[in-house]
């Protein structure tokens, strides 16, 4: 077993926050400073650095990090190994993934090859629907596991942050390149939209920030209602004057090649997280748990290896 104090480490290093570290955990926030203090003394070395209200790993943190990281991966292949001695039954077996389209196109299909490698004897299916079915799918007993993303919960269902993720306005990339100031609201509102279907998460996150303002969706000119992000990307390739609302995640490859670009707009901020989802008060099966320790190891990774290439990220909280 690894030191319990890398693993609070690992959260506030993740979370880059003591008290989201806190919650992730389920201890308290005194306990996780305790702990990062005493992992200070031990290296005597400071691993964050803190200014105001932001946290940033330190040159030491960050190489504490790598390493806890390795330490995490190596135990769960450890454990899994154990497992499979234990009873080689439980290698095999049948996952129901279900995820919403964010996930099931962007985060989920970059998991699946290693997971399979691992696992060669589960029978892995990937249902690929919006949030609100996922939800349905898990209460009627089709999947084993969702994920979902939007702020409505079932007291049915049981959920865990998976990672988070933020929602940015974004339309075809412009000669002039994205604005130097955010556009004002009304302004950005102004041009024809093109949104997610009802019951999708990124709509609901959308619509409950707009209310917020005191703005209905029905009052605004909404060009297209679209099931996918990709579809919204190739409908704002083709029409400059339309704006879109999609996740960050789903545009590295057309920022990159300088199709679209985002559009900041003053006085809207559209966090939101994606959740690991499943019935609640039901354990989840063993290939269920599996992939999930699994995703939360290989995302920590991805999140750590982000970490240490910028010592100072913004919007990060040391509360």
């Amino acid at each position: 077993m690894s030191d319990f104090r890398l693993r609070v480490f690992q959260a506030v290093a993740q979370h880059l926050s003591f008290t989201k570290a806190a919650q992730a955990l389920f201890i308290s926030q005194p306990a996780v400073t305790k702990h990062v203090a005493e992992l200070e003394k031990h290296y005597a070395q400071r691993l964050f650095e803190r200014r105001g209200n932001r946290v940033a790993l330190t040159e030491a943190g960050r190489l504490l990090l790598g390493h806890a990281e390795t330490v995490a991966a190596a135990e769960q292949v450890l454990d899994e190994q154990l497992h499979t001695l234990r009873d080689p039954a439980e290698a095999a077996g049948r996952l129901r993934l279900g995820a919403s389209t964010t996930l099931a196109q962007y985060v989920l299909p970059g998991l699946l090859p290693a997971f399979r490698a691992r696992h060669p004897r589960v029978q892995l299916t990937l249902l690929n629907a919006n949030s609100e079915h996922i939800a349905e799918a898990l209460l009627r007993g089709e999947l084993d596991l969702g994920f979902v993303e939007g702020r409505s919960k079932s007291r049915d269902l049981h959920y865990e942050l998976l990672l988070p993720d933020e929602l940015v306005a974004v339309r075809r990339a412009t000669p002039a390149g994205p604005p130097t100031a955010p556009l004002l609201l009304a302004e950005a509102l102004a041009h024809p939209l093109v949104l997610r279907e009802r019951g999708s998460g990124t709509l609901e996150v959308l619509e409950f920030a707009l209310r917020g303002q005191g703005i209905r969706l029905g009052s605004l000119s909404v060009a297209f209602y679209f099931d996918n992000t990709e579809a919204i990307k190739t409908y704002l390739e083709a029409a400059p004057e339309a704006l879109g609302f999609v996740s960050r995640r789903a545009l590295t490859r057309e920022l990159d090649s300088g199709h679209l670009e985002v559009v900041p707009i003053a006085g809207l901020h559209l966090p939101r997280q994606f959740d690991a989802v499943w019935v609640q008060g039901q354990p989840l099966p063993r290939p269920a748990q599996r992939f999930l320790s699994f995703a939360h190891g290989q995302l920590a990774g991805a999140a750590a290896a982000g970490l240490s290439r910028r010592a100072y990220p913004p919007n990060s909280s040391a509360e």
